[in-house]
């Protein structure tokens, strides 16, 4: 919808500890990380409602530019957004609500993702061009973290992807900081991330050196 992201490093938040999560999110934003997701599976709608609003609340005090988005549950979102909590919109997968219903309740001004990862997928996905911001495009690699079903995509695979969307690209699965480079190169307009950045030792460093590569690429 012409909101202005940074999507070049986009956490997505792994299932753990809560008070890790938002640690996590906080040194990732503080370092320059565009987006931050909320997934964290399997999870309740209350206890994601909670992390959801802890890890907005805290990212928004150290990078306000930085954009939280939930996961799938577009009901947490609105509950969140109604209390003036600081979430930019929501990811959605291709069996959550469509995404015409979603931007309908969530106005103008927030932002809708949506899971692709196919040349069928990512053209049904311009179908709906007019009413989401970005499609994700995965898996890059086989991911532990999410069994989507569909084939790696791998470098080959992005350039032709990112052609045939109407919409900003970001590439997902198990990708590392040192992917960034290789896959900005392919035309991508960022890169997801999760593991690399929750386990990492430091993830305010890992985050530079996907930008710094990203840059590059």
């Amino acid at each position: 919808m012409g909101v202005a992201v940074d999507y070049r490093c986009y956490l997505v938040s792994a299932a753990d500890d809560p008070t890790r999560v938002v640690d996590t999110a906080v040194r990732c934003a503080r370092a320059g990380a565009g987006v931050v997701q909320v997934r964290s599976k399997p999870i309740s709608a209350r206890d994601l409602y909670q992390l959801s609003r802890a890890v907005a609340l805290a990212v928004h005090e150290v990078a306000p530019h930085t954009r939280t988005l939930v996961d799938d549950r577009l009901d947490v979102a609105l509950a969140l957004r109604d209390e003036g909590v600081p979430i930019a919109g929501v990811h959605l997968g291709q069996d959550d609500i469509p995404v015409r219903a979603a931007r309908a309740l969530l106005g103008d001004d927030a932002i809708i993702g949506l899971t692709t990862g196919t040349r069928e997928l990512v053209a049904a996905a311009n179908e709906v061009a007019d009413v989401i911001d970005y499609i994700g495009c995965g898996p890059f690699r086989p991911s532990p973290t999410k069994d989507s079903g569909r084939a790696p995509i791998g470098l080959e695979g992005y350039p032709d992807l990112v052609q045939l969307s109407a919409l900003p690209v970001v590439a997902i699965g198990d990708v590392q900081p040192s992917d960034a480079e290789a896959l900005a190169a392919t035309g991508v307009n960022g890169v997801a991330l999760v593991r690399a950045l929750h386990h990492a030792e430091d993830p305010g460093a890992a985050v530079a050196q996907v930008l710094r590569g990203f840059n590059r690429g």
